[in-house]
């Protein structure tokens, strides 16, 4: 790269400026840290203390901070042209519980450390570039019920149903998302009526974000430049309904069994999804949650009831489509098989996003210019990024490195890769 470029600068003040992230990130890890990793839950005193220290971090250095009703920071770096489409990137602030400190986090602090970089250069971009650092992403891990996520980031967008404020439900209180909205002072209704970004012209969104499986790892690569987002399907209370007898003294013939039952309608959609694959299909499945009522079942008895989660992922919308269609005739068959009743509930859906071409295209010719070992590759986790591409917005994602999976308290980074990252959104946000 020409050190005259104005944007080599830029590349060498990111340098300078990863100890802002490592600091960061480190406050996080030591004020939100669990007795086993890490927990911010969503629209918790974790998630807030995580948006109260970045905005005090930005503020330090120079840049706009604000907020908007669903309680989502902002953080803005002036253009020369206020009225020109604006450039976003960023990420969410909150997590599962007793995860890992990066999922998200490293995404908002790649984003503050390119906006204070471009800003120490003296560079003015030709629009506003703005870090919003999104709500409740990670809601799936604190309500069940029926929503669909990615609250903040849907809420900003106008994509969030006021229903599901009310079946959203959180896994600890058993009270409503508006409920916990009313006690922080949040109107739900406006939370899903006045959308902050629905008149807002907006060029592009990029965020980066840790890859949350082996791929980047078992490839040797720090960088990858994701093609596409896998969609999904996901039932969040699912529930087989038996009946509780003797496990002794009642024959097999006679019983209701709920277990016996789950474990069969589990195994056989493992089965699809290898019959999928064998076709050169995308898609994943998953049973996260699955348990007997504590309050009843034993050693000597046949449980008359299972509760579980279904989670079916593919970039392919017409496998998920096709899924949709198997799941409740396979409850039925597997029902009427061994005399119980599946209670998939109301399914959650979200479509697949492609990343945009011209957006993946710079990225490419960034990690060309700087140098940076890169793959493609294909998201199975939901990102905020989803809810901007399903908007029309065009984005694309980076990934770095992650060899310890996603959703645990092993979660890593190597600083080195965070630094590459960095780089490349900086320029892409220069460049896009």
């Amino acid at each position: 790269m020409n050190q005259h470029d104005p944007i080599f600068k830029v590349i060498e003040l990111v340098e300078r400026n990863m100890a802002l992230a490592d600091d960061f990130l480190n406050e996080l890890e030591t004020k939100t840290g669990d007795h086993e990793g890490i927990t911010r839950e969503s629209y918790g005193p974790g998630e807030d203390f995580a948006h109260e220290l970045l905005s005090k971090k930005a503020t330090s250095l120079g840049l706009d901070v604000y907020t908007d009703i669903a309680h989502n920071t902002y953080i803005r770096l002036p253009g020369s042209d206020r009225d020109a489409q604006t450039l976003m990137t960023g990420s969410h602030l909150d997590s599962q519980p007793r995860a890992g400190n990066y999922d998200g986090a490293a995404g908002v602090v790649a984003s503050l450390t390119a906006l204070t970089s471009i800003k120490d250069a003296g560079i003015t971009p030709p629009q506003d570039i703005i870090l919003m650092a999104c709500r409740a992403e990670e809601a799936s891990g604190w309500y069940k019920g029926h929503h669909r996520g990615h609250i903040g980031s849907r809420a900003a967008l106008g994509r969030l149903s006021p229903e599901e404020l009310e079946t959203a439900i959180h896994v600890r209180d058993g009270r409503s998302l508006a409920e916990h909205f009313l006690d922080r002072g949040m109107n739900p209704e406006a939370v899903a009526k006045e959308p902050h970004l629905a008149d807002r012209r907006i060029k592009g969104f990029l965020e980066l974000h840790i890859e949350q499986g082996p791929i980047l790892t078992s490839r040797d690569t720090p960088v990858g430049v994701v093609e596409g987002i896998r969609g999904n399907i996901r039932c969040r209370s699912a529930a087989c309904i038996g009946e509780y007898t003797h496990s002794g003294g009642v024959p097999h013939e006679h019983r209701r069994d709920a277990v016996n039952a789950t474990a069969e309608f589990i195994n056989r959609m493992d089965t699809k999804r290898r019959e999928v694959d064998a076709e050169s299909r995308d898609m994943v499945y998953s049973t996260g949650k699955l348990f007997t009522n504590p309050e009843l079942h034993a050693i000597t008895k046949v449980a008359g009831e299972t509760f579980f989660s279904i989670d079916v992922r593919s970039i392919e919308e017409q496998v998920l489509e096709s899924m949709g269609r198997y799941m409740p005739c396979l409850g039925e068959e597997l029902g009427a098989k061994h005399c119980v009743e599946f209670r998939l509930g109301k399914y959650s859906r979200t479509k697949p996003a492609i990343m945009d071409p011209g957006m993946r295209e710079t990225l490419h010719r960034g990690c060309g210019r700087l140098g940076i070992n890169r793959t493609d590759i294909i998201s199975g986790g939901g990102h905020d990024a989803v809810e901007f591409s399903l908007n029309g917005i065009p984005s694309a994602m980076i990934f770095i490195r992650n060899e310890n999976g996603s959703h645990n308290p092993d979660e890593s980074i190597d600083l080195d890769d965070l630094l590459l990252g960095t780089k490349l959104l900086a320029w892409a946000l220069l460049n896009a």
